[in-house]
């Protein structure tokens, strides 16, 4: 599913017009972003959790030249699903094998 199927489908499911739903899409993400931006975490009980991660810095290899290469340290977001979501993909990979 990309971005304008999932409008599509918000706008279906709340009875939005594609432009509301585009809105309340575009003000979730940017608030989840913002969120992640001060390191603070976005938790959606059943759902899962947002957060940041700092990856320290190590050594890499080039894998065109075989140099060893130095990576900086960094942040990046972070999805942790809730226990609700991992058993509802469950559930739903388990109907699909019998």
């Amino acid at each position: 599913m990309n971005k304008s199927q999932l409008i599509d489908k918000i706008a279906k499911d709340a009875n939005l017009s594609k432009k509301d739903a585009e809105a309340a899409l575009k003000a979730t993400l940017g608030a989840i972003e913002g969120a992640l931006i001060e390191n603070d975490k976005v938790v959606l009980v059943g759902f899962g959790t947002f957060k940041t991660k700092k990856l320290a810095a190590r050594k890499g290899r080039n894998p065109s030249t075989g140099d060893s290469i130095k990576i900086a340290a960094s942040t990046i977001p972070s999805f942790k699903p809730g226990k609700t979501l991992k058993e509802k993909v469950n559930a739903k990979k388990s109907k699909k094998k019998k």
